[in-house]
């Protein structure tokens, strides 16, 4: 663990289960404002992902290969503690709808809480992604006849489409 925390650093904690256009947006505008950008994929053992990590893993860092100031790690327990692990001050969060701002500024509290010299930073999502969420790519992948690819090509990128049909209809 680092003595003191990097404010020039970020790391953006999420399931990314599948990662969506919504995250790419989130994950390449914290990449222009931070100098250095880790993308934190959440391994939650009570909790079955529809994508493993390794899976999780590999689709995230495909993305993000032009970013060269982004790193994707997998990892386990609370996300303040991994943020302060990975030597970063400061906790970046998305966020879509004022359900998203309820649910944050609890998590904040207790984020604050648990590791006070940790900032959490937050960027509103881009218009159209605000109504993307996992769950709802989720249905449409899989109740989604032919044609699904061309649908889930408006909120997911096009390297994410192939896997993510593949768990419904192979």
């Amino acid at each position: 663990m680092a003595n003191t925390l990097d404010p020039s650093h970020a790391v953006y904690v999420g399931s990314f289960d599948p990662p969506t256009l919504g995250h790419w947006d989130i994950i390449s505008r914290g990449a222009g404002i931070f100098d250095r950008l880790t993308v934190a994929i959440g391994v939650n053992p009570e909790k079955t992902p529809l994508f493993s990590s390794d899976e999780r893993l590999k689709l995230v860092s495909e993305l993000v290969v032009p970013l060269k100031n982004v790193e994707v790690l997998c990892f386990e327990g609370l996300a303040v503690d991994f943020v302060r692990e990975r030597g970063a001050a400061v906790m970046l969060r998305g966020m879509r709808t004022l359900t998203d701002i309820e649910s944050e500024f609890t998590l904040t509290l207790a984020n604050r809480s648990l590791a006070p010299e940790i900032e959490t930073v937050f960027l509103m999502a881009s218009e159209q992604y605000t109504s993307v969420s996992s769950s709802l790519i989720k249905q449409i992948a899989q109740m989604g006849q032919a044609g699904s690819a061309a649908q889930l090509v408006e909120f997911v990128p096009e390297s994410v489409i192939e896997p993510l049909l593949a768990k419904f209809h192979d």
